[in-house]
């Protein structure tokens, strides 16, 4: 199953207060660098209007630390978006912005709390839909969210995950239909109808790439993962992600595509 041509991508600036945001604990005593992140998140909007994106740029909301982390917030399935009630309570508030911008280009739809979902755990394969199940996305969220996409002729499945924070921080689909994957955070007959390519446990962080037009985008500084991409004549374009790895953010997790 190949991702789908995107049109759009919602991003969000990063906030004054986004050293004050939900930290990897790996990363916890590393202090981030405000201006080094904004950087670096001019450099992958840039990459995304390189991939044929039509950018909606979101200003940053300073009460909201983790802001600039919009795919939380939403899933849009064709020209549904629905809106999600995230774990962190923190994070609650983050979703009025983009819930504005989504309702002028599709339908707006909204799982309602105590429900919990982080768009950040949910991978959309075509009509298959998996769910991560983690601290952030409760058993009655997985079940609202099969209640809001079966109507849509989407197809729910759960997935547990462990020792990471979300789903795709160690899963994500590839422009030929394979998934990028570090096995061992998932039980052995997890996307059993899928094609693996595997992700060195100690590379985790690299098998959250964002692909979007045919381009797949990849955290800087993992050779491995790299040289397999370009194997498979995915050449990946690297972005430094240092920033937003310490704030356990990724690739996906800075934009909504549709």
């Amino acid at each position: 199953m190949h991702p789908e041509r995107k049109r759009y991508a919602i991003v969000r600036d990063v906030p004054r207060s986004f050293d004050r945001c939900l930290k990897n604990p790996q990363f916890v005593d590393q202090p981030i660098d405000l201006e080094l992140a904004r950087r670096q998140h001019r450099a992958y909007c840039a990459a995304l209007a390189e991939a044929d994106l039509e950018l909606i740029s979101l200003p940053a909301d300073d009460r909201f630390p983790d802001c600039c982390f919009v795919e939380d917030t939403a899933l849009v399935v064709g020209g549904t978006a629905v809106m999600l009630h995230m774990g962190a309570a923190s994070r609650v508030g983050e979703e009025v912005a983009v819930r504005e911008a989504l309702s002028r280009y599709l339908t707006v739809v909204e799982l309602k709390p105590p429900h919990t979902v982080d768009g950040g755990d949910v991978l959309t394969c075509g009509r298959q839909v998996f769910v991560g199940r983690t601290s952030r996305t409760s058993r009655a969220g997985r079940r609202s969210l099969r209640e809001a996409l079966t109507p849509l002729d989407h197809e729910v499945t759960p997935v547990p995950v462990s020792d990471v924070l979300h789903l795709k921080s160690s899963c994500s689909l590839l422009p030929d239909g394979a998934l990028l994957i570090v096995p061992a955070h998932f039980p052995a007959d997890a996307f059993a109808d899928f094609e693996r390519v595997v992700v060195a446990r100690e590379d985790a962080y690299s098998a959250n790439c964002l692909a979007v037009n045919g381009q797949v985008l990849m955290s800087s500084g993992f050779d491995r993962t790299r040289e397999m991409l370009a194997a498979r004549g995915l050449p990946p374009v690297e972005l430094d992600m240092s920033e937003f790895r310490k704030a356990n953010g990724s690739l996906t997790c800075l934009s909504i595509l549709f």
